[in-house]
C-alpha cells in the first residue's frame, strides 16, 4: 500500500516503515524463473532449440520457452535439437510425442552485425503450418525480439494478445540504497531509472508507456515526480504542503489522481499531467488514498478508513458519492482493476498475514489466490491474464506473477536486493 505522511492507520509493513536509505546495483541483474503450480487446461507445446542460436548473446528459444511457460497457458515439453524452420516434419509421428504444437527456428548473424531470426509454428493436432515469420534484431535487442516471438506464438494459439514484450517497473532495496528499475516483463535486462539514498515508492505507468510517475523521499518528504522513461528527464509534479503520494494516471493520460494531505487529512485530488492546481474530489474526515481508475476512466477505486478500517470504495472519477466495494474482512487495501474492468485485485489481512485476493466486480465473493502471508502491490498485465505482485520468500522481498485463478505462479529472483512496488506497463513498446 502506498505510504502517506503522517502514516495512516494501516502503515506499510516493511519497505518504507523506517523511511531510510536506497540502492545502486547493476541495471541488468540476472534473473531466473521458478514456476510452480499446474494449470487446469495447459496446452503442451514443444520449443526446439533454434539452430545456431549459440552465436547470439541471448538464447532465443530459451526466452520463448520461459515466456510461454510463465503465462500459465502452456506446458512446455521436450523437443529434439536439429530442427529449424526448414524442417520437413512427419506430423503424424509428432502426435504421439505429447505436444499439440511445435515451434522451431534459426538464428544467423548478418554482415552488418544484426541477427536474422526465422521461425515456424506447426499445429500437431490438426496437422499443418500455423505461421512462418522472420525478424532482424541488433544484438542489444535480441531479448526483446525473443519476447515478441513468444507474443506472436501466444496470440496465434490463444487468440489473446501476449504481454512478454511489455515492461514492468519496480523498486529494489540493497543495503541502504533504493533504485527504480524498468525491465522486461520477465524481470531481465532494462535500466535503473532512479537511484537514491531515500525511499522510492508507488511507480505508475502512463497509458502510452513513455512516462513513469512515482513518489520519492529524496527531499525528506513524499513528493510526486514524473519521468520520461527513454531520456530519464524528470520534473516535479506535486510538492505541496504535507504528503504527496499514490499517483495514478487516468486512461487518457491527461490527468493523474493523487493523494495529498495539503488540507491536513489525506484526500484524493485530480491534477493535469502538465502540473498546475490540483482539484480535490473527496471531502471526508477519513484518510482516502490509493486511487485506481477503471479502464474507461469513469470510475475511481480507492482505499478509505471512513467506515472504521481500511476498505476499498469506488466513486465517479470526477468526484461524488462513494460506495463500498469490499466487505469480507476488516482490512482491504491496494486496489488494482483489470484492463477489461471485470476484476478487482487487492490485498487483505487474514490472521496477521497479507494475501492477494481477486474479486469479480459483477458480483461474487473474493477469492484468495495466494497462500503466502506478506503480499503487496498487485498490478495487472495489460492483457488481464496475469498479476504481478510483491511478496516475501526465504527472508527476501521478491516479485511474483500469478494467473487469475492462482494455479500457476512465477517467482522472479535477483541476488543482492529486495524487490518491491511492481507496476506492469502497457502495450505499445
Amino acid at each position: 500500500m502506498t505510504a502517506v505522511s503522517p502514516p495512516p492507520p494501516w502503515p506499510r509493513r516493511r519497505f518504507v516503515g523506517a523511511l531510510a536509505a536506497g540502492l545502486a546495483g547493476p541495471a541488468a541483474a540476472q534473473f531466473r524463473v521458478e514456476i510452480t503450480g499446474i494449470g487446469a487446461t495447459q496446452m503442451p507445446i514443444a520449443i526446439a532449440p533454434f539452430r545456431d542460436e549459440a552465436l547470439a548473446v541471448v538464447p532465443v528459444s530459451a526466452v520463448v520457452r520461459a515466456d510461454l511457460q510463465r503465462s500459465g497457458v502452456f506446458r512446455v515439453v521436450d523437443a529434439p535439437a536439429g530442427l529449424d524452420e526448414r524442417s520437413l516434419l512427419a506430423l503424424e509421428e509428432w502426435r504421439g510425442k505429447g505436444a499439440d504444437a511445435l515451434a522451431a527456428g534459426s538464428v544467423a548473424r548478418l554482415a552488418d552485425g544484426r541477427f536474422d531470426i526465422r521461425y515456424k509454428l506447426w499445429d500437431l493436432v490438426k496437422g499443418g503450418e500455423l505461421l512462418a515469420q522472420s525478424t532482424t534484431a541488433h544484438p542489444g535487442d535480441l531479448r526483446l525480439a525473443a519476447h515478441r516471438i513468444a507474443d506472436v506464438i501466444y496470440e496465434r494459439l490463444t487468440g489473446d494478445r501476449g504481454v512478454f514484450a511489455t515492461r514492468i517497473a519496480y523498486v529494489t532495496k540493497a543495503g541502504s540504497r533504493f533504485a527504480l528499475h524498468v525491465t522486461d516483463a520477465d524481470g531481465e535486462g532494462g535500466q535503473i531509472a532512479l537511484a537514491s539514498a531515500e525511499p522510492i515508492i508507488s511507480p505508475a505507468w502512463s497509458p502510452n508507456g513513455k512516462e513513469l510517475a512515482y513518489v520519492s523521499f529524496e527531499s525528506r518528504k513524499a513528493v510526486v515526480w514524473l519521468q520520461d522513461v527513454a531520456s530519464g528527464q524528470r520534473r516535479m509534479l506535486a510538492n505541496f504542503r504535507g504528503s504527496n503520494s499514490a499517483p495514478a494516471f487516468a486512461p487518457d493520460g491527461r490527468e493523474l489522481a493523487l493523494t495529498l494531505s495539503r488540507d491536513a487529512v489525506a484526500q484524493l485530488y485530480l491534477m493535469p499531467r502538465e502540473g498546475g492546481t490540483p482539484r480535490r474530489i473527496t471531502n471526508s474526515n477519513a484518510i482516502d488514498t490509493e486511487p485506481a481508475f477503471s479502464p474507461d476512466g469513469r470510475t475511481l477505486y480507492f482505499v478509505s478508513d471512513r467506515g472504521g478500517g481500511p476498505q476499498i470504495y469506488r466513486m465517479p472519477a470526477t468526484g461524488g458519492g462513494a460506495e463500498r466495494v469490499t466487505f469480507a474482512g476488516s482490512y482491504n487495501i491496494s486496489p488494482a482493476v483489470s484492463p477489461d474492468g471485470k476484476w478487482l485485485a487487492f490485498v487483505t489481512r487474514q490472521g496477521g498475514g497479507y494475501r492477494l485476493m481477486v474479486q469479480d466486480l459483477a458480483g461474487g465473493a473474493p477469492a484468495a489466490i495466494t497462500d503466502t502471508q506478506d503480499d503487496e502491490s498487485p498490478s495487472f498485465a495489460p492483457n488481464g491474464r496475469l498479476i504481478v505482485y510483491a511478496s516475501r520468500a526465504q527472508g527476501r522481498d521478491v516479485l511474483m506473477t500469478t494467473t487469475l485463478d492462482g494455479r500457476v505462479k512465477t517467482r522472479l529472483l535477483a541476488s543482492g536486493a529486495d524487490m518491491r512496488e511492481p507496476a506492469w506497463g502497457p502495450f505499445g513498446r
